[in-house]
């Protein structure tokens, strides 16, 4: 075997222990995006309830005082931010679902 062939042979040899290591690593990437979706499913759903228990305290506190008459209590602020957020957080999902079932 001459020169050129044995490094040939090296060369191929080193391409298919990259081809090796890209598969795996491809692999534990897929893994680890599955756990952090996981864990974004998880804590949207935490997300979700605090939002439920914010309104219903909110809706035992009704009464406001006459000076706040103009402005909104911060707790009208977080409602209104909240429920922006699980908008946006519920039309995500479905979109993602979406495109996972096609």
């Amino acid at each position: 075997m001459n020169p050129l062939e044995f490094r040939k042979q090296l060369l191929i040899a080193e391409s298919e222990l990259n081809r090796s290591q890209l598969g795996e690593a491809w692999q534990a990437m897929a893994s680890d995006a599955h756990a952090l979706s996981r864990r974004a499913r998880t804590i949207g759903s935490f997300a979700s309830a605090a939002a439920a228990l914010v309104a219903g305290v909110a809706s035992f506190r009704r009464a406001k005082s006459v000076d706040d008459q103009g402005k909104p209590s911060w707790l009208q602020t977080i409602l209104k931010g909240a429920g922006l957020i699980s908008t946006f957080w519920l039309a995500f999902r479905a979109k993602g679902h979406d495109q996972r079932s096609r």
